[in-house]
């Protein structure tokens, strides 16, 4: 997961007050997809679900949107952006994205892969010098979580590095070598291990076959292709206005802290990036769908491999969850959840400011698991706590 190794911290609590909710817009449907209209009696049911899990988990804020053709939309905030002054929550503010990030750095890599400049079985030596095993991991195995290489985000150092000093950067050199001096975990391609490693790797392997640097190269060709003006990869702490501030507990002492303006630049290709509820709505069902990609290309995206968790696979930078297709993303302060289901064309995006776990669960988990009960229980959404020595696609 992106998020640095768990540190102890309490709870916090806090009201679920009134949803702010932004107009519907239902429209009838004679195609029966199993997906219900998004009117007034299902509205209240979400409403009362999602306030369910923000008093159980003390979430402070949440953004949530949900859609599928002809059975309109479900657009609501809920909760406070700042606990100092009691803002809410409103649905157009900027957040930061955590491991939504992979799905748009993955992307830029499968758009070099469709233009001839790399190959999906190419070993990362080629790219990228000194990496462990770099003869025989290559760069599917990277994008599909199956390199053998350590998480540098779970080395003790980077965490003692990170909270010490939160506002401090990283670059990209620095990140690999807190995991490569961990031994190799196991042969590449012979289990899922979730490691950010990976993405940072990608991350070079775009900037050298690409010609320009990481942010440059997925705004040219991710983000203007795809439409989303209001996305963007930062090169520093930078986080436009409007934002909600993020609250975590990945701290040198457990205690909860105000994470703004920490800078993200230790996700790097794995994590830094910032978006809003209308861009990640559109994102979803183009990740999905693969719009920016061949579709021989979005095909080998979309194989996913097993993962510990039952019902859940994990693809190149895509899992899917009972068929609900995208990903999370969880850093100091905020989590996200950017999903689509194809058979009804249902896109879900829920946006929260802070990552503290509950019971040892990402809460993202827990409210697309409430929502997803309600309008698809056939395909739950659902990354249930794993043993302790497997990795879960999350962060």
């Amino acid at each position: 997961m992106l998020v640095a190794p768990v540190s102890a911290g309490g709870a916090y609590a806090v009201p679920a007050p009134e949803p702010v909710r932004s107009a519907q817009s239902p429209s009838a449907s004679d195609a029966d997809s199993g997906f219900p209209e998004l009117g007034p009696a299902v509205a209240a049911r979400l409403d009362e679900a999602i306030r369910g899990v923000m008093t159980e988990t003390g979430v402070p804020g949440v953004i949530v949107g949900l859609s599928a053709p002809g059975k309109g939309e479900y657009v609501q905030a809920f909760g406070v952006a700042d606990k100092t002054d009691d803002a809410p929550m409103e649905t157009d503010l900027n957040m930061r994205i955590g491991s939504e990030t992979k799905t748009f750095t993955v992307t830029a890599l499968l758009e070099l892969v469709d233009q001839g400049e790399v190959g999906l079985d190419d070993p990362i030596g080629d790219y990228v010098l000194g990496v462990p095993n770099g003869d025989r991991i290559t760069l599917r195995d990277l994008a599909g979580m199956r390199s053998g290489l350590f998480n540098y985000s779970e080395d003790d150092a980077f965490f003692k590095a990170l909270t010490s000093d939160p506002e401090r950067p990283f670059t990209p050199e620095e990140l690999l070598d807190y995991s490569f001096k961990h031994p190799i975990q196991f042969q590449p391609g012979e289990k899922f291990d979730y490691s950010n490693t990976n993405l940072i790797l990608l991350g070079l392997v775009i900037e050298k076959a690409g010609g320009l640097p990481l942010g440059e190269f997925i705004q040219q060709n991710v983000l203007e292709p795809a439409g989303l003006s209001r996305t963007l990869f930062p090169t520093g702490a930078e986080f436009p206005s409007p934002h909600a501030h993020g609250y975590t507990d990945q701290t040198a002492n457990g205690e909860i802290e105000d994470a703004t303006d920490w800078d993200p630049s230790w996700g790097w290709a794995a994590g830094a990036m910032i978006s809003d509820l209308p861009d990640l709505r559109s994102w979803a069902k183009t990740v999905a769908t693969g719009t920016l990609l061949t579709p021989e290309t979005q095909a080998e995206r979309l194989k996913t491999g097993p993962t510990a968790i039952p019902g859940t696979g994990y693809g190149l930078g895509i899992f899917n969850v009972q068929g609900w297709i995208g990903h999370n993303g969880s850093l100091p302060g905020y989590e996200c959840l950017v999903i689509h289901l194809p058979e009804p064309g249902a896109t879900l995006v829920v946006l929260l400011n802070t990552d503290i776990l509950h019971d040892g669960t990402e809460p993202s988990t827990l409210f697309g698991r409430a929502i997803t009960e309600i309008v698809t229980p056939d395909h739950v959404f659902n990354l249930p706590v794993p043993e302790p020595s497997s990795a879960t696609p999350s962060g």
